[in-house]
């Protein structure tokens, strides 16, 4: 309990509190915050604090909010057409009428953001999707995500907003869950299928977590033209477990660029580095 306070407390008092190295890493997302988790020591910030839309890094908190409620992983649920995206029309491989067993979908929310599997689970929660929301803002509150509101539990609502501060609280809460840990970092995935179509392969939306070089431990992509490409992570870099958080990345390669120059850079930094974060011990 000492350790999430200390860590919670030095995500929201020292927005400013990234190495004296932190210049010679130039990201291009428009936020982002990077964070040791053992140490609770900001390493580097940018518009940390700036309230932006997150899209579906949204579905972190419907995955945790699902497995809070300790809900019957082995129940299926049918996708219905109170499913379908409706805002942004975007497409899904699981038909209406079609169901699958909650794990199966919570897994699809997190490794390829199956749009359709995120509203289901929050559908089927007790209560029904109202609750699963108010489920989700008292859960923000719970861990410390003072400046984010959820509204929906896709992400696919602009209004699902965020800072990259609170971000990392939400992964490295995340990270506590064995569940999430492993179905976001699930490389490629098969569905049986009720339809006619056979089994439907799936591919993790996060390309790193194919990379040998990269080891992580939790993930999350997102997109919306609102809110551009964003990348969430829990990674062991250095042996360190770093959380990423890249918001706002307009080209189509950026976030996964940025993510790879924060390794790079902590690589060749980490003895600079932590000198330096020793000086500026929260």
């Amino acid at each position: 309990m000492k350790q999430a306070i200390l860590l919670f407390s030095a995500l929201l008092l020292c927005p400013h509190a990234a190495l004296a190295q932190k210049n010679n890493l130039d990201l291009k997302s428009q936020a982002a915050i990077v964070f040791n988790a053992h140490n609770a020591r900001i390493i580097y910030d940018k518009n940390a604090d700036k309230v932006m839309p997150i899209a579906s890094i949204t579905k972190l908190m419907t995955a945790m909010v699902t497995l809070d409620a300790r809900l019957s992983p082995h129940e299926r649920i049918t996708i219905s057409k109170e499913d379908v995206d409706t805002l942004k029309r975007t497409s899904s491989r699981l038909p209406v009428g079609s169901s699958y067993a909650r794990h199966e979908l919570l897994r699809l929310a997190l490794m390829s953001s199956e749009n359709r599997a995120a509203a289901a689970l929050g559908r089927a929660y007790p209560g029904g999707i109202n609750a699963f929301i108010k489920a989700m803002n008292h859960k923000a509150k719970q861990i410390g995500m003072t400046n984010s509101r959820f509204v929906d539990s896709t992400g696919l609502n602009s209004n699902n907003v965020a800072t990259a501060r609170d971000l990392a609280k939400l992964v490295t809460a995340s990270n506590k869950y064995t569940v999430i840990r492993e179905f976001s970092t699930t490389s490629k995935h098969i569905v049986s299928s009720s339809n006619k179509r056979g089994p439907l392969q799936y591919v993790n939306s996060n390309s790193l977590v194919r990379h040998q070089d990269w080891a992580i431990n939790v993930s999350k992509t997102g997109y919306l033209s609102e809110a551009g490409r964003c990348l969430v992570m829990q990674a062991n870099i250095s042996g360190q477990p770093t959380v990423i958080v890249l918001l706002n990345s307009w080209g189509k390669n950026t976030r996964i660029g940025d993510a790879n120059r924060v390794k790079k850079w902590i690589e060749s930094n980490h003895k600079v580095a932590d000198t330096s974060s020793r000086i500026k011990r929260i």
